[in-house]
């Protein structure tokens, strides 16, 4: 299964207007606390802690590609202590962690998350998973950021806006 998503940063107030609008005009599906832990390793491997469980899970590909295989294992939300210390006995060490509210609605057969990262700031996330055709399901995300009237944020936007906050996610003031 592949992961084809669009994102863009958008302001507190419009995404404050989007969460009216999902509210309202899409099927809420859970709003979550995510803690999550990237690793430093060759592979997109990571562990998070959320309202519901804990997971593993690795992203091939690279980072904010627009379409990655996921690998993903679940577990009861309390083993994520457990979660941490195995990576540690593994020598994997955390680059970098991410504190998010998310709130994930459905809307016209895609999936869509309305994220606040402390110190990142605020996404829009639209995302179909598809084991057809990867280029469709991008241009249907596309029209529908169009339908949005809301511009998908460039790759070197995120690319950028996730290296500062790399070296600055440790700072408490940040």
């Amino acid at each position: 299964m592949k992961e084809v998503e669009l994102r863009s940063f958008v302001s507190e107030e419009k995404y404050e207007k989007l969460k009216s609008f999902f509210d309202n005009n899409a099927e809420f599906v859970k709003e979550d606390e995510q803690e999550t832990h990237y690793f430093n390793c060759e592979q997109d491997l990571r562990i998070q802690c959320n309202n519901y469980y804990s997971k593993i899970w690795m992203k091939k590909g690279e980072l904010h590609d627009d379409s990655r295989e996921e690998i993903e294992l679940n577990f009861d939300k309390s083993q994520f202590p457990e979660l941490q210390k195995l990576f540690k006995a593994l020598n994997y060490e955390v680059s970098i962690k991410w504190f998010r509210n998310r709130r994930e609605y459905k809307w016209k057969n895609v999936s869509v998350m309305l994220d606040y990262t402390k110190g990142y700031g605020y996404i829009l996330e639209l995302e179909i998973l598809t084991e057809d055709d990867e280029s469709k399901a991008l241009n249907r995300l596309k029209t529908l950021f169009k339908e949005l009237s809301i511009e998908v944020t460039p790759k070197e936007v995120f690319k950028e806006k996730y290296e500062e906050y790399k070296k600055n996610w440790m700072n408490p003031n940040y």
